[in-house]
This record gives structure tokens, sequence and C-alpha cells, in this order.
């Protein structure tokens, strides 16, 4: 009987030990990867889920005419503007550019890129893009109130008497379309805004119904489909015993509107409609918006305190917090409710969790989220601040 001797081909076990060793480094790889994973998720949301009542200063930036005159957030940057001029600056205080003017009492809107500046009970309004000015715009008459479209189109709610009119310019001052308000007609206008490419401007106006105070929703639409049109109105919806003070865009086909004791949800590029209504129970006291979700700060009946409320785009209801404290200044940024009032400041983050409650060393003037874990930026009468929360 033979013997059957087998002789093992070195090439093809190597073969096997160099897939053995790859396969087991990969998986000692991926273990170590996942558990890094895990320990970064596990401390991030340890500090993102703490409340903290202090800060600790990081840098200190000066400024040139610190404290003078007010601030907003506005691209990777901050706007100032006073009765002297606007600038830009970058989170370190150094101007990107500058624009002295002379405007008595600004006020400002930012839309996108575009940002305006106008002399409220005044006849100018400035145009501003990420480069700087833009335009000039005078009115005939005192400018009341401002809108914007992300293209550069303005709006402006002149006062004229007992009627009032809605003008809008292109960013070099040309007149594009012009409304006038009657208060025996369409009522006095209390809020616009212009869709993102500055064909839809929908108004709120205060007006009277049947004898009782209403608001009347109209949408005016600029395309050109319209221009031979006798009148531009493609929309307009009475709400009585409702006083309509907040309107915004969400997208082009999308705007919402805010009243006394509900929210209102239009649909539509063409002849926007009505799609859902919801209903507030409690009265409301600051309003903030950011990239489709609305903020509302309602007042607690009966009780002391207030309630934060966020809701989306279609209107549903993603958080409750209650709260107590005043706080005139209340914004989004970056999905963070930022809420304050001289040194006083509170902050929630998107996840509904009470990040900051506790007072700075200075009277706040703005505040921005800046990248990295709980940093922010703080504008006082001093300069600027980088600040991280703490304990």
């Amino acid at each position: 009987m033979g013997i059957i001797v087998e002789i093992k081909n070195p090439v093809e076990d190597l073969g096997k030990k160099l897939k053995s060793y790859k396969r087991k480094f990969w998986m000692k790889t991926a273990l170590v990867i996942l558990t890094l994973l895990a320990a970064t998720a596990s401390t991030f949301l340890l500090l993102e889920m703490q409340t903290y009542s202090d800060v600790r200063v990081l840098q200190s930036y000066s400024m040139e005419e610190s404290g003078s005159g007010a601030y907003c957030q506005y691209m990777d940057g901050i706007l100032r503007y006073s009765r002297d001029g606007v600038a830009f600056l970058d989170y370190q205080g150094n101007e990107q550019w500058n624009q002295s003017c002379q405007i008595q009492t600004p006020f400002a809107t930012i839309n996108g890129e575009t940002v305006v500046i106008a002399d409220r009970g005044g006849n100018d309004i400035l145009v501003f893009g990420a480069d700087g000015l833009r335009g000039e715009i005078h009115t005939n008459y005192p400018v009341e109130a401002i809108a914007a479209a992300e293209n550069g189109i303005v709006c402006a709610l002149l006062r004229n008497g007992s009627t009032p009119e809605l003008i809008c310019y292109d960013a070099a001052g040309n007149v594009l379309v012009e409304q006038k308000a009657s208060l025996s007609g369409t009522g006095y206008p209390l809020a616009m805004a212009l869709s993102p490419d500055g064909m839809l401007l929908q108004v709120s106006y205060l007006c009277i119904e049947d004898g009782v105070e209403a608001s009347r929703v109209c949408f005016y639409n600029f395309s050109e489909e319209l221009a031979e049109e006798s009148s531009q109105k493609v929309t307009e919806d009475v709400y009585k015993n409702t006083v309509i003070s907040f309107l915004t865009f969400v997208d082009g086909e999308k705007s919402l509107a805010v009243g006394d004791g509900a929210l209102y949800i239009y649909e539509g590029a063409g002849a926007p409609e009505l799609t859902r209504t919801v209903e507030l129970d409690k009265e409301i006291k600051s309003i903030c918006h950011e990239d489709g979700r609305l903020g509302l700060v309602l007042k607690n009946s009966g009780e002391t305190g207030y309630e934060l409320r966020i809701y989306n785009e279609n209107g549903n209801q993603t958080m409750s917090k209650e709260f107590s404290g005043e706080y005139g200044t209340v914004k989004m940024s970056q999905g963070d409710v930022i809420m304050y009032e001289g040194q006083s400041c509170m902050i929630y983050s998107n996840l509904g969790v009470r990040k900051f409650d506790g007072e700075l060393n200075e009277s706040i003037q703005e505040i921005i989220p800046l990248t990295g874990i709980n940093k922010y930026l703080v504008m006082n009468a001093n300069g600027i601040e980088e600040v991280r929360l703490v304990k």
C-alpha cells in the first residue's frame, strides 16, 4: 500500500496568512474607530446636554469705535451700523469694508447677502452686498419699514398721510412697482415680506371688517406674465379679530404669517394659497426665525414666566420649553435660540437643551455662535470677546 504525501504550496499558504492578517487588521481598526467615535459622541453629548452659567474669555479683540452703533450677524462676520456709517468686520474686528453716510435713525434688514440700511422717518435707503455698497435710494416720503429680497430688490413702506405707499426698487434705486393703500380700503400696512427673487410681495394690512378689527393678507405677483395687468394682486384673505404683524418667506413657494392667535402657512409660486392654520393658545411676546424654523416666545397665562415654542416650516411643533426672565433680544443662529438683555443671557440648543443661563461681565450687544464646542463671539462696549461656556 502506497503512502500519499501532501506537499503544501508555499505561495498559496502565504496568501492565506496574508488574508487572515488583513482581516484581523481591519477588524481591529474598525473596533478602534468605533470606540473613538463612541467616546467622541459621549463627550459631545455630555458637553451639549449640560447647562452652563459662566463663560471663559479665550480671546479679546479691540475695535475702532467699539460701543458705537448697533451690531448684527452678517455672513461670516459682523455688521456695524450707526448714524455715521456702515462697516463689515471679521470676527477679529478687522474692517472688510466701510461706507460713511449720514442717517439719523438707522435700522437694518438682512436677507442672504443683501443688507438694507434705512433712515426711519427719513428719505434715505442704502443697499449693500458682500463687497460693500450696491446702491442708494432716495424716497419722496418718509420711510416707515423695509423688506429685502436676496437679489437686492427692496420694498419700502412710505408714510404719505392717509394713503401710505409700498414701492419696490432695484438696488440702483429704479422704481419697479408702486402700490398705494388707503385706510378706508385695503387698510394700513403692518408687515411685508419679499420672496427670494423679489417677484412675490406679501403684505399684512390692519383694517376694519364688518365693524371689527381685522388683518388683510395680500400677495402681489410682479412677474412678467402679470406686468400688463391692472392689478397684480393674486391673493387676498381677511382674518377678523386678528392682528398679523410678522411675515417671512421660507423659499420661493412657501411663506409664514404670524398673528396674535394663529400661525398661517401659504404655499404657491404664482398665487399663494393658505394651506394650514395653527392655532396659538398664548399671547406672543417675541418672534424669531431661521431657515424655515419659527421661534415664538409666548406669555404664560395666569402664571409667571414664558414658553419658548419652535415650529418647522410645515407648522409642526418641534420644541417647547418653559423659562423665566425678561429678554429684549431673541434670535436664532445656527440652530441655537439666543436671548439676552443687558448682561443676562439664555441659550437653547436645537436639541431643546438649555445650554446657558447666566450673566456676562459686560452688557451684550450681539452674540454669534462659533465653530467648536460651546464657543461664541460676544460684542460689548469694549470690543469683541471669543468665549467658551463653562460651569
